[in-house]
């Protein structure tokens, strides 16, 4: 397994739209990281305290729908959505890439994420550089944060 001192870290938006348009299986978790989540590859469900069956994670695999459309706002866009957690969770909440399997659903619809390989750590100027191409987009979206504030 990684170390969180062995991981690199993505710098910028298009270092990931790259990973992602060249590899598939990809998923970002936002938690303390690889060191603290591997050792059980489980998750808590925060409501009811159950263990869930692997990490909850977001896909970043695009979708056959959104057909030619840019990578770079679809990942901003899983990227955005929960960028939140890090004020509302814990502050050393950091996202990391990761490539595995989904072993099943969570309570949220979220995939459940076994056979973690760690790629790297997603920088805080990445997320900003998110933040900024999906408040440039036409439509209103805001990140999933049912708190109602970013």
């Amino acid at each position: 397994m990684s170390t969180t001192a062995d991981l690199p870290t993505l710098t910028s938006l298009e270092e990931l739209t790259r990973l992602v348009t060249s590899r598939r299986g990809l998923y970002v978790r936002w938690s303390r990281g690889p060191e603290r989540d591997l050792p059980d590859v489980t998750s808590t469900d925060d409501l009811t305290g159950v263990k869930l069956p692997g990490l909850s994670a977001s896909p970043l695999d695009v979708e056959a729908w959104w057909r030619d459309r840019p990578v770079r706002i679809w990942v901003a866009r899983r990227l955005y959505d929960y960028c939140h957690l890090p004020r509302v969770k814990d502050r050393r909440t950091r996202p990391w890439v990761l490539h595995g399997s989904e072993a099943a659903r969570g309570p949220d619809n979220e995939p459940l994420v076994t056979d973690v390989e760690p790629l790297g750590w997603i920088a805080d100027r990445v997320i900003d550089e998110a933040r900024h191409v999906v408040t440039d987009q036409p439509g209103r979206w805001g990140p999933l944060d049912r708190n109602g504030t970013t």
